[in-house]
């Protein structure tokens, strides 16, 4: 399940197609502790990683639940899917006994949209079913940047921050080491037991939940697979007799082909993220996924050719006029808007974007369909594709919060981590029967009141398994999860894949630059020895010194494989 609105954004920048991720998942869902001479305390001045032995003892057990059994199992770090029509009467309890002793949680998370009243009937229902009173304190995900910092400077924390990966950058991750919780007393080992839901979530996103040494955050899992899509429209495809490309140059010589501009049709839109993808590049999301251990020797993603290589491809896109010039513009409209509007047959979007586009036309043109393609290597064979994040959210507690409010966290957590096909579920994620959503013949579908009141709350604090589930177009659901199983099989984990890492302040920033650029050289705006430039001022101005830092790393603390 997915929410009613997609996100659109006008290209998949890095903040864009995260923040869509986020969106999505309201509904779909040894070695010493640190280095040596970066050891952690909570201080938070300390930088570094914990893996191995270390991480392994903080690492809460993990016992799969069996409350529901989905119809597609996940394979190769794929989403499990369901695709079955849903029954309400069918529905499994995974939360028995309220876990909630009645105490007040103040909690602080990005909103995209317009925030209900928190008296709202939504809130009250889960509230009482938590056992918690919980008052949100929502603040808009397009500048959430601003008020993080602003709040974790002032000495007024609230009992819970929400925190997106990507709202991460600059001293952050050093706030976090400093102002919040160890939750290690409460969910390592067996302690989690307590809570199933959380402990039915996988380990690589507890692991990805170690800031400082400490199991610090409540996670938002994902799935290992890539996140990027390269969507065609099928229909149009399929009216044409266009055949899908399988490799860089065949898809530059049919977007030649389908091209034309006198009749306001161009091939695609800017494909940057899935060049990154066809030729190999190690992931640009997080700068941990950056950096590899390659040939014996520590790499990092904009000094190798692949990079170089995709940025090529990509401009030779825009040269030969193929992409729609809105998008050169980069402010002008949105992809998808284009996309579904005939003006492009190529884009690349989240993975959500997949049911999203499909639900939104649902109601104006009934053969619009999207689908998305495999990704192809450079050469036309099996791509060579990194895995992302096991993580992209995380909820923390308030160092400064009692043991009952701890405890009231982690019973609300333990609610809106319940998985697909149970009441906790529904609720968190579709609301009170009759207030805020109907079912016909197996579809639950959110009114007014719905779409007003049940988003971006609750799902933000903790989530299942990564789970995909439609029951308006199931088939979507099982295209979703069947590209994730196929890609999966392609897909390699970099040297420190699942491993929190704090870079010393002196780096946070060193990379900003390169998406800017990457965008600039795509449409012809500077040129590849410009990036080459700036990959040579990169390595001076810190570049090889955070290099020797990452070898260190690895070699006191190995890779999290």
């Amino acid at each position: 399940m997915t929410p009613n609105a997609a996100s659109a954004s006008s290209g998949p920048s890095r903040r864009s197609f995260l923040a869509s991720t986020a969106v999505a998942t309201a509904a779909v869902a040894g070695g010493m502790p640190l280095l040596a001479a970066c050891g952690g305390s909570d201080s938070g001045s300390k930088d570094g990683t914990t893996a191995g032995k270390s991480a392994k003892k903080l690492l809460p057990a993990y016992v799969a639940s069996n409350v529901v059994t989905p119809d597609i199992p996940s394979k190769n770090g794929s989403a499990m899917g369901f695709t079955a029509k849903l029954d309400l009467a069918d529905l499994k309890t995974s939360v028995p006994k309220k876990l909630g002793k009645g105490g007040t949680v103040r909690i602080m998370s990005p909103f995209w949209g317009t925030p209900p009243k928190g008296d709202n009937a939504y809130y009250k229902a889960m509230n009482d079913l938590i056992g918690v009173d919980i008052a949100w304190q929502n603040q808009d995900g397009n500048t959430y940047d601003e008020k993080l910092g602003a709040v974790l400077a002032s000495s007024d924390l609230p009992d819970v921050v929400v925190i997106p990966s990507w709202n991460m950058g600059g001293k952050i991750p050093s706030a976090i080491i400093s102002k919040f919780a160890d939750l290690g007393p409460y969910l390592s080992g067996d302690a989690i037991k307590k809570y199933p839901n959380l402990a039915a979530i996988p380990s690589g996103a507890w692991q990805y939940s170690i800031f400082g040494g400490k199991l610090r955050g409540l996670p938002q899992p994902a799935p290992s697979v890539v996140g990027i899509v390269p969507f065609y429209r099928k229909d149009v495809f399929d009216k044409e007799g266009y055949e899908l490309p399988t490799s860089p140059d065949e898809f530059l010589a049919l977007a030649k082909e389908i091209s034309r501009p006198k009749a306001k049709v161009w091939a695609c839109d800017d494909m940057k993220w899935s060049a990154f993808n066809f030729f190999g590049v190690l992931s640009g999301s997080e700068k941990p996924l950056g950096w590899n251990l390659t040939d014996g020797k520590m790499v990092y993603r904009v000094e190798t050719e692949e990079y170089l290589e995709a940025l090529e491809w990509t401009r030779k896109l825009y040269a030969a006029g193929v992409v729609h010039p809105d998008a050169k513009a980069a402010n002008q409209g949105t992809a998808g808007d284009r996309f579904t509007s005939g003006q492009v047959l190529m884009y690349n979007q989240n993975i959500s974007d997949w049911w999203g586009k499909m639900a939104e036309q649902a109601g104006h043109k009934t053969d619009f369909r999207i689908s998305g393609m495999d990704i192809f290597g450079a050469d036309g064979g099996d791509p060579t594709l990194w895995a992302g994040s096991p993580a992209g959210i995380f909820a923390f507690v308030n160092k400064k919060a009692s043991k009952a409010v701890v405890e009231d966290i982690l019973a609300a957590a333990n609610v809106t981590a319940a998985p697909y096909g149970t009441k906790e579920y529904m609720l968190t994620n579709y609301g009170v029967e009759g207030t805020h959503y109907a079912v016909k013949d197996g579809v639950p579908t959110k009114n007014d009141k719905g779409n007003q009141e049940v988003i971006n709350a609750y799902v933000m604090l903790a989530s299942p398994a990564p789970t995909i589930a439609h029951p308006d177009l199931p088939d979507i659901a099982k295209e979703q999860v069947e590209w994730q199983q196929r890609m999966g099989a392609f897909t390699k984990k970099s040297t420190f894949w699942g491993m929190q890492i704090t870079e010393p302040a002196r780096y946070t920033n060193l990379s900003n630059d390169f998406e800017q650029l990457e965008d600039d050289v795509v449409r012809g705006r500077k040129k590849i020895s410009d990036v080459q430039q700036a990959v040579s001022d990169w390595k001076k101005q810190g570049g090889d010194k955070l290099r020797d830092w990452y070898q260190k790393l690895h070699d006191d603390n190995g890779s999290a494989q």
